[in-house]
């Protein structure tokens, strides 16, 4: 068995089913889908002002929710590559992360329904990427002792 062989053998490997793809796409789709409901079935107009007065629509959610999921991701990666308790440490960040987040729609949305209809959006797409993507790191025992 060669250097590289047996260094690749001893790396962790994913768990079958965890697909952080899979976490970014679904919470996309939660998102707009959401958005859907917000605008449809609640007749919220979502606005905010940011300079000006800013329409929330489904396009501005879908790229948003998956640039937080894409970030987030990267996040993760990055700090399986450099740290040892990845999870952990990228949980909270993104936990902190999320709370913040909730400033921006509380203080710019545009109406009490509009502040509540964002704020939901935000805690559905931090919840389902916290989540999601917390679900598919290893964790520590894993990275630092991948044969057990």
């Amino acid at each position: 068995m060669t250097t590289t062989q047996s260094t690749a053998a001893a790396r962790p490997t994913r768990v079958e089913g965890r697909s952080r793809l899979a976490v970014a796409g679904t919470t996309t789709i939660v998102a707009v889908a959401w958005w859907a409901v917000l605008t449809q079935a609640f007749d919220l107009t979502l606005e905010a002002k940011q300079g000006g007065t800013i329409h929330i629509g489904a396009p501005s959610v879908l790229i948003a929710s998956l640039v937080m999921s894409l970030a987030g991701w990267a996040l993760l990666a990055i700090l399986e590559h450099n740290t040892i308790a990845a999870r952990k440490a990228w949980t909270i960040t993104a936990t902190i992360a999320g709370a913040l987040s909730l400033t921006s729609p509380l203080t710019a949305g545009i109406g009490i329904g509009a502040k509540l209809g964002l704020a939901s959006l935000h805690l559905v797409v931090g919840s389902l990427i916290i989540l999601g993507l917390r679900r598919t790191a290893l964790s520590t025992k894993a990275r630092c002792n991948p044969t057990a």
